[in-house]
């Protein structure tokens, strides 16, 4: 595949950089905590489920969150969520593995390692509960099987989101084993986001895959349309947390935890 026709710029440098990482020395061995339990329990407990992002920056913000990555955190399970996502990408988003050591140190919820892995080393890198294997850069030049990537994250503990964008995308993941599947609003290519991408695909994951809605996700109006659309959580991040250090993190975690639910108690009571 010749990705450099098809993915946008500043992603395609995001993958460039990828490559040139290198990975970790120790194989790592993580027991986990559990994902799909953690959803539950915030559904449970009357909560949308909610990955919430610790971003610092990205290729399309304006400035740099330099708050304590722990409160941050710890802001956000205040605010209900259900898991936490924390960017390891040095480079574009300003992420580091000693953030997340220290993040999932500080708290009890699952933590998703948010990086761009190709090969098999990068895994032994950091433990975490959870971490992010992209369909789109696992087809670049030079990258390892998504199959094989899988079953070498599972065999270190770790639990695999596959992230998707197309109904064939989909198709690959499931093909390959993956049992949490994520589908990105974000397009790639051009960098655009379309709520509606969720609601095409998400009908082709069966029952039984955890599968979650990632990108473009903003308002209270949002949160209801994606899990109406089958979403079992939410992965959000600058809605939680954008670049403006007087943005309230545990209050606009706490808004898009209860956004569904709320909904769903309106409708009730207006029945």
């Amino acid at each position: 595949m010749d990705d450099s026709e098809e993915i946008a710029p500043a992603v395609q440098s995001i993958l460039d950089a990828a490559r040139e990482r290198g990975g970790g020395g120790d194989r790592v061995s993580v027991t986990p905590r559990s994902l799909p339990d953690a959803f539950d329990a915030a559904a449970d407990a009357g909560r949308t489920p909610v990955v919430a992002e610790i971003k610092p920056t990205s290729p399309t913000a304006d400035g740099e969150r330099t708050d304590d990555p722990v409160d941050l955190a710890q802001q956000m399970v205040e605010g209900g969520a259900a898991a936490l996502s924390v960017l390891t990408e040095p480079d574009h988003f300003g992420g580091s593995t000693a953030t997340l050591e220290r993040v999932r140190e500080a708290v009890d919820v699952p933590v998703l390692r948010k990086d761009f892995i190709l090969h098999e080393n990068q895994l032994d890198v950091v433990e975490a509960d959870v971490i992010l294997l992209i369909v789109r850069f696992l087809e670049a030049d030079g990258a390892d099987d998504l199959g094989d990537l899988l079953t070498a994250a599972r065999e270190r503990g770790f639990q695999v989101l596959v992230e998707t964008h197309t109904a064939a995308e989909v198709e690959k993941a499931l093909d390959a084993g993956a049992d949490i599947i994520g589908v990105n609003n974000r397009d790639l290519g051009e960098l655009a986001v379309d709520l509606g991408t969720f609601e095409a695909v998400a009908p082709d994951v069966p029952e039984g895959v955890t599968l979650i809605a990632e990108s473009g996700i903003q308002t209270a109006d949002d949160v209801t349309r994606m899990r109406d659309a089958g979403a079992d959580a939410l992965l959000i991040g600058s809605a939680i947390m954008d670049h403006d250090a007087a943005t309230d993190v545990e209050a606009n975690t706490r808004r898009l935890t209860r956004a569904n639910t709320d909904a769903v108690e309106t409708t009730t009571t207006d029945t």
